[in-house]
């Protein structure tokens, strides 16, 4: 079956990106390894008539599966962002790269961008689709969600400024443009169960922000109050938001995406509980894949399973980036049948080259969008962290744009219109990556 276009406009969430991951992680870019000729290489329910022992038995095993949940009780670091904000912005003042300084060039600032007023009242968000899981887009949902594009984009920018240069100037114009936000209780008035579509823009929202907050605890200069009420506000969220039943939490990518938003959020406020959460979301990532190393409940997404397999990839990699700046070898993780994130990646290289290899599992022809901003971002940091592994030559090509400079927000945008972007002058999506 032939796929129209506009078709797909936006193939963001379930039922984001989200970033953008439909639509995080503004910031991923900044640190990939690949260099300017595109040269990449990457190297991730109680029966109610139990006897007295069988309760015994149960609450003992019950606390051991929690225990084993749990990472050990580490001291968390507020400043360590999923990179290394230092170091990262003296590679960047030396750097060579043509590929680098093109995209330092390109980026946008939060002053020169209008400031963005919080929504009121409930978030009534009607679904991203029009029937089901896949298909026409609802344009109504866009209506509703462009003002939190547009935030995130204004906070991204002041935070890229920030790593890029140091410039306190646009760290505060950042900080301020959340605090508009935090102080008119913002992404706290919904319910999971009634307005799925609004969970979904919280998961989101907050990981963008939370990863953007992570890089701006590093400017000293500051407002401390102002920064305290800010990462207080991102902890409520994020606990409202974990906080619905586990069979309504835990559903494909969105479960990634609440992970990164919890680990990000956990980091800046060294919240163990909302660390741990975001590092369980990883592995329950890991544990989903199968044996070809795709994500099931991401290859029931009919035409849009490989975009989905990319956007299940996108919050895992950036949970893995964040639990090992603070000590936590989440990369090394294998699931119980073997696999590692490693195999995720592999398939949607695959399947990226040969999307036939999807039919096993759908039949439906796939919307392949690998040169969308959004698609490969996560692999930057992958193959930052993984120098010396290769990545599948489909996956290589990918890389050779410049990926997400924006927080994903340009790439919803694409695949909201129905269009490809071949422009790629205002991403600037290296400087968070590839090497200097």
């Amino acid at each position: 079956m032939a796929l129209q276009s506009g078709a797909f406009e936006r193939l963001r969430e379930f039922a984001s990106p989200g970033v953008l991951f439909r639509g995080l992680l503004a910031s991923v870019n900044v640190i990939g390894s690949h260099g300017d000729e595109g040269r990449s290489r990457l190297q991730t329910e109680m029966s109610p008539a139990l006897s007295v022992k069988s309760v015994w038995f149960l609450v003992a095993f019950l606390v051991s599966a929690a225990a084993a949940g749990q990472t050990a009780k580490i001291a968390l670091n507020p400043r360590a962002s999923y990179i290394d904000v230092k170091a990262r912005r003296s590679e960047l003042k030396h750097t060579k790269s043509k590929r680098v300084r093109t995209a330092l060039a390109d980026l946008k600032t939060c002053s020169s961008l209008p400031v963005v007023a919080p929504p009121t009242g409930p978030m009534r968000i009607p679904m991203h689709f029009l029937q089901g899981w896949s298909g026409a887009v609802n344009p109504a949902e866009q209506v509703q969600t462009a003002v939190y594009e547009r935030f995130e984009l204004r906070v991204t920018s002041g935070m890229n400024q920030f790593l890029a240069t140091g410039r306190h100037s646009e760290a505060r114009c950042a900080q301020d443009q959340i605090d508009r936000w935090v102080q008119a209780n913002t992404l706290m008035d919904y319910d999971a169960a009634e307005q799925r579509q609004s969970w979904f823009q919280v998961e989101w929202t907050l990981a963008s922000v939370s990863t953007s907050e992570s890089v701006l605890v590093n400017d000293p200069k500051l407002d401390k109050v102002e920064t305290a009420r800010d990462i207080a506000w991102m902890e409520k969220v994020a606990y409202h938001m974990i906080g619905f039943p586990l069979e309504k939490v835990r559903q494909q990518n969105h479960h990634y995406w609440r992970g990164l938003g919890a680990i990000a959020t956990g980091v800046v406020v060294s919240d163990q509980e909302l660390f741990d959460f975001g590092v369980q979301a990883y592995k329950d990532g890991v544990d989903e894949i199968d044996q070809r190393g795709a994500f099931p409940k991401e290859m029931a997404r009919a035409e849009g399973s490989i975009h989905y397999q990319s956007f299940a990839l996108q919050p895992l990699v950036t949970l893995a980036a964040f639990a090992e700046r603070q000590g936590v070898p989440l990369y090394s993780y294998t699931s119980p049948t073997g696999h590692t994130i490693a195999d995720a990646i592999n398939f949607l290289g695959k399947a990226v080259a040969d999307p036939s290899i999807v039919k096993v599992y759908t039949p439906e022809e796939q919307l392949v969008e690998s040169d969308s901003p959004d698609f490969s971002a996560d692999l930057e940091f992958y193959t930052h962290r993984f120098p010396d592994r290769k990545l599948p030559p489909s996956l290589v090509d990918a890389l050779k744009k410049p990926t997400l400079p924006r927080g994903w927000v340009e790439g919803r945008r694409c695949w909201r219109e129905g269009r490809k972007t071949n422009d790629y002058s205002d991403w600037g999506s290296a400087i968070y990556s590839t090497p200097s």
